[in-house]
């Protein structure tokens, strides 16, 4: 078959063919590929999978161990400083609250409430099972979003170093093979120039 000036001829699984210039070291780096491949789909699934578990768990454990608490503001929410974004993406400020305990006790605290809260207003606050203020646990769809994601980093890390592994391996495997032609060559090459000049 007639290539072009500088073309190469890719020929399909010629690692595996019988070739007598196919050495143990090319077949050995083709398996690596497969292997490398492979590891990379499975276990980054694996790891994916196992990280959105672990992360779901996590947020079932922080919606039982969350409660609503109904509250009263202790200031106007205008005069309140702008709370960062949220998990829950409310916009709203930090403002003092006031709310009382099952066992009674009174309590204050800043939380997070509505930037158009007046003083006096009830709001929803959250605590933890000691009765601290917490921000309200995930829910519905940004629940799904930070599990998604959490499966997704994990997975593409996993695969990722597996794929460096791999690179690293077959690095190595090069650099054999090329310390066995130069090898070669230094037997070969006495002869050869004995050819070419005589």
């Amino acid at each position: 078959m007639a290539t072009t000036h500088g073309a190469r001829l890719k020929v399909p699984w010629w690692r595996w063919r019988s070739n007598p210039l196919c050495r143990r070291s090319d077949v050995a780096e083709a398996w690596l590929l497969i292997a490398t491949a492979l590891l990379a789909l499975l276990l980054s699934g694996f790891a994916g999978i196992a990280a959105a578990g672990a992360v779901d768990a996590s947020l079932d454990d922080r919606r039982e161990s969350t409660r609503p608490v109904a509250a009263v503001l202790a200031e106007n929410a205008r005069d309140a400083a702008p709370a960062p974004v949220s998990e829950n993406g409310d916009g709203g400020v930090w403002a003092a609250v006031r709310w009382t305990a099952p066992d009674g006790t009174r309590h204050t605290g800043r939380a997070e409430v509505p930037a158009d809260g007046e003083k006096g207003d009830q709001v929803t606050v959250y605590n933890d099972g000691d009765g601290r203020l917490v921000s309200a646990p995930p829910e519905g769809a940004e629940a799904g979003f930070q599990v998604a994601m959490a499966g997704l980093t994990v997975a593409s890390v996993t695969g990722g170093m597996v794929l460096l592994c791999g690179w690293i391996a077959r690095a190595r495997l090069r650099l054999r093979r090329l310390d066995l032609w130069e090898a070669e060559w230094r037997q070969v090459e006495p002869a050869w120039r004995k050819r070419m000049t005589g």
